[in-house]
Formats: C-alpha cells, sequence, structure tokens
C-alpha cells in the first residue's frame, strides 16, 4: 500500500498550525496574577496565627487558611481552561519548580530561625513576609520562565 505524498509546503503549513496551538496553550494565563499573591497572604495569616499561642487564633487561623486555599482552588480549577503536561515542562520545568521552592523555604526558615536565636518576637511570621513577597513577586517570573521551557521544547520529542 503505497502512502499518499504529502507536499512539503502542506507539511510545513501542518507544523505551523500546530507551533501556533502549541503557543496559545503556553501563553494562556495558566496561573492568574492573583493567585501568587494570594496564597502568600494565606501563608502569612497561618503561620501568624499558629505563632500567636492562643488556641482561638490557631482554630481561626487553620480554619480560614483552609477555607481559603480550598476556594482558592477551586476558583483556578474553574477558570482553568488547560492543564499543562509533565512531558511539557520537563526536566528544566522541574528542576525551576524545586530551585523555586527550595529558595522560598531556606530564606524562611533560614530567618526565622535567625530572628528566633536573637529573641526577636514572632520570629515564624516575620520569616514567612520574604517568602509571601517571594511568591507574589516570583510566581509570575516562575510562570513566564516555565512558558519559556515549554516554548523551547520539540514538538514531538523529548529535550
Amino acid at each position: 500500500m503505497d502512502l499518499p505524498r504529502i507536499p512539503p509546503v502542506d507539511a510545513e503549513l501542518a507544523l505551523a498550525e500546530v507551533r501556533a496551538r502549541r503557543a496559545e496553550v503556553v501563553e494562556a494565563d495558566l496561573v492568574p496574577a492573583w493567585f501568587w499573591p494570594s496564597i502568600g497572604g494565606l501563608m502569612l495569616l497561618f503561620v501568624a496565627s499558629v505563632e500567636s499561642g492562643r488556641p482561638w487564633l490557631v482554630a481561626t487561623g487553620s480554619v480560614a487558611y483552609a477555607a481559603g486555599l480550598a476556594g482558592l482552588i477551586v476558583a483556578f480549577a474553574r477558570r482553568s481552561r488547560v492543564q499543562v503536561r509533565n512531558r511539557l515542562i520537563g526536566v528544566r520545568g522541574g528542576l525551576a519548580i524545586a530551585a523555586f521552592t527550595l529558595v522560598l523555604v531556606a530564606a524562611g526558615l533560614g530567618l526565622s530561625f535567625t530572628l528566633a536565636a536573637l529573641g526577636v518576637p514572632a520570629p515564624a511570621t516575620i520569616g514567612c513576609v520574604p517568602v509571601a513577597a517571594g511568591l507574589a513577586l516570583g510566581g509570575p517570573a516562575l510562570m513566564s520562565h516555565l512558558r519559556a521551557v515549554m516554548l523551547s521544547r520539540p514538538l514531538g520529542g523529548v529535550r
């Protein structure tokens, strides 16, 4: 059985269409701008409530955190039109996410432990402030980097 011969110009047009569709998906607002500062604010609220040591405040802060996080996730899931697959992000994208997370955790813990050792009141809450700011400012930058990583990957293979 002979396969039909596809003219080179048709193949190039088909590839251009695939690239355009991929760019549409990758450049879509996968994670909205409000998500990052909202997560940071919820974390700050939670840490401050736990650090207060007051049982009623710990309980209220924990419930507020859980409800707020659930609300953010539901709002995000309802709004999201696309889902990025792990193969599209690749190892470089995964490493970028891991590095972003580790830097924020190290900064928060390092500052908190230093402040605690110096006897500063509310060291965990203060230590969480740069983490929340890092999420608010760094989250969109991470997403921009991940978009570039996804667009740099070949259409049918791995890199």
